[in-house]
């Protein structure tokens, strides 16, 4: 086995969390779940005895106000890209072990400021200023050794070399994250790394197999693991500047065409496609109106020119629907910038031989037709939450990422139960239910029918259920939104959700 790299590992601790939750500062008692298992907390929540690897049961036990979320790898990647390119920017050839822990060799940057322990220490400052006074860092033979030195009480540990065995012989065997052989450890009494690194090296093998020679390695220092530098991020962006300012959207659009061809042959060259884009007009006041879009597969160079004309036309369109605001609005374009903002692999968007050409077809379509119709003339329905059915419909311009107003995992008391109408009322549709007599039906403050409903405009009622209140909102003027759903089939075989509110009576969707 080869000598240990001498390696700088950076660890920001609690990093799902900061991801979760943002870097305002302190953050309330919280727990990530995954499976039902405490992943990552916050400090607060580590206060009163919530600890990782809890069942949510027993966390919420030890805290009964307990912030639960879910856990997000995805979300945890996505968020420290940033930090990798800062880290960049300071010391080349960084590599991402995992969300939250990167690792760099040690030499080119401490032999830059005079010493390990000198080049920890500027980059902490570094970090520091950047927003990360979180961040430890620790410099040892290999990354298990520098990460088991950055997660001690000091901002910055440096293990000299050869080193590695004396300073992690007291660390607890779970240091190594290996449950099925730590187990077997701890049921065979040894407890330190520094008792699993006695044992031989052929009897571990024997014992334990390769794994058990691999973790042995580690508790004994001699952590051989090679390093991938992160590769530097391909420059992408490409932008056009006009000598005279241009008024027209087709205009514009015509002159970026070239500026789209050529951030298509960056992307082509970097191997990449572009999933989201950011497009920067500059105004000939200097004003910059940006705006992100996305796509539901990958850009293609006709579609960032429609998206330079779709933002231009909402800028106009925002100027005509309020004057006031017409000395703030451009009167010229002097600029376009596009910048791809995420990228993927572009293996993962090769058109298979079986099977792609249904949605390929689909999507030039409604492509096409949201040319000709705009922007947001084609739209997408995802579900929200909410108690009532209007409120739990979302609508997204095509190619937009749908987000949610209001968690739908939440919890809604008085929401409908599934399943749901097929189709909603929106606005909800007036209608008129009456009793045998042909009266109107009233229902008072305790839920209780003047009459049961024998008519809905005018067709027989074959069965009918409920009053089931809502009443949202209580502390708002006026009392906020409340009446009584029912749900009503009709001679005809149509099943009616209807609620009355006010003394009036709306159908708010109907089942098919």
């Amino acid at each position: 086995m080869s000598a240990p790299l001498r390696v700088l590992v950076l660890w920001f601790p609690d990093w799902p969390l900061r991801a979760a939750l943002g870097d305002a500062l302190p953050h309330p008692p919280t727990a990530l779940m995954q499976a039902n298992i405490v992943v990552a907390c916050t400090a607060s929540a580590r206060e009163h005895g919530v600890r990782v690897g809890q069942r949510r049961r027993e966390a919420q036990g030890r805290l009964s106000s307990l912030r639960v979320l879910p856990h997000d790898p995805d979300r945890d990647e996505r968020a420290f890209l940033p930090v990798l390119q800062l880290i960049e920017e300071h010391a080349p050839g960084v590599t991402l072990l995992r969300p939250g822990l990167a690792v760099l060799r040690a030499r080119g940057i401490s032999r830059y400021h005079g010493g390990e322990e000198a080049a920890a220490a500027w980059l902490v400052t570094q970090l520091t200023e950047a927003g990360f006074p979180e961040v430890r860092i620790g410099v040892g033979d290999g990354p298990f050794t520098a990460e088991t030195a950055a997660r001690g009480p000091q901002r910055c540990t440096v293990v000299p070399p050869g080193e590695a065995r004396e300073f992690l012989a007291p660390f607890p065997v779970q240091v190594l994250r290996d449950e099925q052989i730590t187990g077997l450890l701890l049921r065979l009494g040894v407890r330190t790394l520094g008792e699993f690194a006695a044992l031989g090296p052929v009897d571990v093998r024997d014992r334990f197999g390769e794994r058990g020679a691999r973790l042995r390695a580690l508790a004994a220092g001699a952590d051989s693991q090679r390093l991938a530098p992160r590769p530097p991020d391909p420059e992408l962006m490409r932008s056009v500047e006009f000598e005279t300012p241009l008024g027209g959207a087709d205009q514009v659009a015509f002159a970026v065409r070239q500026t789209a061809d050529a951030v298509m042959l960056a992307l082509g060259e970097a191997s990449v496609v572009c999933t989201e884009v950011r497009i920067d007009l500059t105004d000939d006041n200097g004003q910059v109106f940006s705006r992100p879009w996305l796509h539901p597969s990958c850009f293609d160079a006709s579609d960032l020119v429609d998206r330079v004309r779709w933002q231009l036309e909402a800028l106009a369109a925002q100027t005509a629907k309020d004057p006031v605001d017409e000395a703030r609005a451009f009167g010229g374009i002097s600029a376009v910038r596009i910048v791809p903002v995420a990228v993927d692999d572009a293996a993962h968007h090769q058109p298979g031989l079986f099977g792609s050409g249904t949605d390929e077809r689909l999507h030039h379509a409604v492509s096409r037709v949201q040319t000709m119709l705009g922007h947001e003339g084609v739209v997408t329905a995802a579900l929200a939450g909410g108690r009532w059915l209007a409120d739990r419909q979302v609508l997204t311009p095509w190619g937009e990422r749908a987000v949610a107003p209001r968690d739908p995992a939440s919890p809604w008391p008085g929401s409908l139960p599934d399943p749901l109408p097929a189709e909603v009322f929106r606005p909800p549709r007036p209608l008129g239910v009456t009793g045998a007599d042909g009266a109107a039906i009233r229902i008072d403050e305790r839920g209780a029918l003047s009459s049961d409903p024998a008519f809905i405009d005018g067709t027989a009622v074959h069965a009918w259920a409920g009053p089931w209140p809502v009443h949202e909102r209580r502390w708002a003027s006026g009392g906020g939104k409340k009446g009584h759903r029912f749900q009503v089939i009709d001679d005809r075989d149509r099943a009616w959700l209807v609620f009355c509110a006010g003394g009036r009576w709306w159908a708010e969707g109907r089942y098919r």
